[in-house]
Parts: structure tokens; C-alpha cells; sequence
């Protein structure tokens, strides 16, 4: 099982929006690069709005960043979009046999260890910013237009 495509698509839809600044990024736009259809990116954006990330103003088409680029992190579209709820980033069986040794301790010996990994992949995703995912993106390009 894999996280949420949600994820993915909420960090793509801020580096659009920053990287096409001068234009009008709407929900057409985005989802034409996402290769998806306009109501998905708009459940996104919605929730990225929720989140304080994006602003969209009733009767103007377009959406655009709350924030500045550094003050968003991965973590920040991770927590916007849902993509698991606290502690729950891996679940664990709900009923195994209580008669079996293995069964009657599963669950208290690799939740502990569940809960470091996520801490751990939150950790890592509260240190990389929107501006870092954009730079990158903006370096390869200057790479591939050098060809």
C-alpha cells in the first residue's frame, strides 16, 4: 500500500503555481499538467486552501500561494491533504489470535516501531520546503534545455 497520490499532486499543484506565477493557474491549467481531470485538482486545492497554503477568491479564476515558498514545508501539504491521520501511517491487523504467542504480541511490538518510522518520515518532510522542490525542478530544466 502506498501513500495517497494526494501527497504527490498537492506538492506538484504549489510548484505550479510558483513556477507559473505570471500566469493564471487554474484548475484546467494545473490539472493539464498533473494529466488529471479539473474536479480532482480542485478537491486538492480545497484542501490546500483549508490548510492556510492557498488562496482562491470566489469569481476570479487562479490560485496562489498563502505563503512564501520557504514557509511551506512537504510536511505542511502532507498534513493539507490527509494522506494518513496521526499515528496511522501504518496499520496494523486488528485481531490477531490472542492463543498464538505471535497474535497475542504483534501488536504491541511493531507499533512502537511504526510510530518512530513515521515520526521519522515527518521529520524529514518538515525540513524540505516548497522552495526546495521548485529549485530543483527549475535546475533540471536548465539542464534538459542545455542539451
Amino acid at each position: 500500500m502506498s501513500i495517497s497520490s494526494r501527497f504527490a499532486v498537492g506538492i506538484h499543484i504549489l510548484a505550479l503555481i510558483e513556477i507559473n506565477e505570471d500566469g493564471i493557474s487554474t484548475s484546467e491549467f494545473l490539472a493539464g499538467s498533473v494529466n488529471t481531470n479539473p474536479a480532482f485538482i480542485r478537491k486538492i486545492v480545497g484542501m490546500l486552501k483549508k490548510a492556510g497554503l492557498v488562496k482562491v477568491r470566489p469569481g476570479i479564476a487562479g490560485a496562489e500561494l498563502a505563503k512564501d515558498l520557504t514557509e511551506i514545508t512537504l510536511l505542511d501539504v502532507y498534513r493539507a491533504v490527509n494522506v494518513v491521520q496521526d499515528k496511522e501511517l501504518f496499520s496494523i491487523h486488528e485481531n490477531p489470535n490472542p492463543q498464538c504467542p505471535v497474535g497475542r504480541n504483534i501488536q504491541s511490538t511493531i507499533g512502537p516501531i511504526f510510530e518512530i518510522a513515521q515520526s521519522a518520515l515527518e521529520k524529514a518532510l518538515g525540513h524540505i520546503t516548497i522552495e526546495d522542490v521548485v529549485k530543483d525542478i527549475i535546475e533540471k530544466e536548465k539542464l534538459t534545455n542545455n542539451c
